[in-house]
């Protein structure tokens, strides 16, 4: 692939190729969980409800385990080849799985290869993704000038909101117009199939960007692959107590709440069922408005101080918002998403700049999004499978709140001795 250099590239286009990927991205990632229990009848044996739902889950889980193998793959083309050419092959990866996930033969016509498939799916969606959220993270960072890295680098950030709003979007719409039985047997495989409109968008968009400065350079650098992950022990470290509390109870209340309150009204036979995914919809643009907040306001504070204060926000506020979306009244519900809502916008919104400034040039793609990667695949992508375990075996629903509370603390001791990040060279 060619490499873009010349004039200077807006930051506008450099937000916008960031954001683009993201919204894909987890566009696809979001339909999967709200349309988890729908799936999960088409896809796995019948004989026992609460099986088929650990099986869903689990599955669902299963594209962030993918994550830290396709970030050493396609870390290494972002660092050798370079961050354009990674941003352009991860979304062509992840818009094709997910087009293939939408037209997937369910177990009543091939059996055991129908749930086979559908992991192999989202196995293939994890593994893009391992590439392209980090990618884009390191590129929108270096793309940008020192003083705005946090304001510029929330596109990416904001790009995954815009993402699950549109999937939370798609998801009411597509209950409102249909039956149950209809959503059931074909209704849930629309949004899989249009996202390939937003991979054409992306294409497009992503073909032109310049390769970044820092990027050139790492291309001339490469370093030996097991020793330099092993240099990083540090700032992988470090990303693992900045990244996994803020995503597990992302997850948690984004995700996992409203498909639980979701299947509850539904089996209740409650007409209002589609309610749930409305009011994630709406509560998704807060968290939309207070990722860029969070970035720009980290330009101004530094990112290490406003991190430890959201995060002793977020477990001030995670039991009685837990509370409330699983025991409470619609209008209770919203509270409770509410509540959530800008603490985990704000420190979603600044982490992008934050990590990016802890890891050296040499392998930073690489070693950033194995970083990234693994954090979400053990705390983020399995929060609704533990979460769901909680409530269903163990019978404590308000266990979730306290494993929320156990990553915050694990953050704050590991932020603790760190320094503020804002005014590092990113060239070095």
């Amino acid at each position: 692939m060619a490499v873009m250099t010349g004039k200077k590239q807006s930051a506008l286009r450099t937000a916008l190729a960031g954001l683009i990927g993201n919204v894909l991205e987890w566009f696809d990632f979001a339909v999967y969980g709200y349309f988890a229990s729908n799936i999960g009848h088409q896809f796995f044996p019948k004989s026992d409800p609460a099986v088929q739902t650990f099986l869903t889950y689990a599955t669902f889980a299963l594209g962030f385990f993918a994550r830290p193998v396709g970030s050493i793959v396609l870390g290494r083309v972002g660092d050798r080849i370079g961050r354009r050419a990674l941003l352009t092959l991860s979304i062509a990866l992840m818009g094709g799985a997910t087009l293939v996930l939408g037209l997937l033969p369910t177990y009543a016509q091939v059996g055991m290869l129908a749930p086979v498939l559908l992991m192999l799916m989202r196995l293939l969606q994890g593994f893009s993704l391992g590439g392209e959220f980090t990618g884009s993270m390191v590129y929108t960072t270096e793309a940008s000038s020192p003083w705005m890295r946090g304001l510029v680098s929330s596109s990416t950030a904001a790009g995954t909101t815009i993402g699950f709003i549109f999937g939370s979007g798609t998801a009411w719409l597509i209950n409102r117009s249909l039956a149950p039985a209809e959503v059931d047997a074909w209704g849930w495989r629309i949004p899989f199939i249009g996202s390939i409109v937003f991979l054409l968008v992306g294409y497009l968009l992503r073909r032109g960007i310049k390769e970044t400065d820092e990027g050139l350079k790492a291309m001339q650098a490469r370093p030996p692959l097991f020793a330099s992950l092993v240099a990083d022990w540090k700032p992988i470290l470090q990303t693992f107590g900045i990244v996994a509390m803020t995503n597990a109870a992302y997850y948690l209340t984004f995700t996992f709440a409203v498909e639980r309150r979701k299947a509850q009204a539904q089996a209740a036979g409650d007409l209002r069922a589609d309610d749930f995914l409305l009011i994630n919809t709406l509560v998704l643009f807060v968290v939309l408005f207070a990722k860029p907040l969070g970035g720009w306001l980290s330009d101004k504070t530094g990112r290490r101080r406003l991190m430890m204060g959201l995060t002793v926000l977020t477990m001030a506020v995670i039991y009685p918002a837990l509370q409330l979306m699983t025991t409470g009244s619609v209008g209770q519900f919203v509270w409770g998403q509410a509540l959530m809502a800008i603490p985990l916008g704000m420190a979603l919104g600044l982490q992008g700049a934050m990590v990016v400034e802890i890891f050296p040039l040499r392998t930073r793609v690489m070693s950033m999004s194995l970083a990234y990667s693994g954090t979400l695949a053990l705390a983020g992508g399995t929060a609704p499978l533990v979460a769901n375990w909680m409530l269903t075996t163990l019978q404590q629903p308000m266990l979730p709140a306290f494993y929320i509370i156990g990553y915050g603390l694990l953050g704050l001791a590991i932020m603790w001795p760190m320094k503020e990040t804002n005014a590092r060279r990113l060239d070095q």
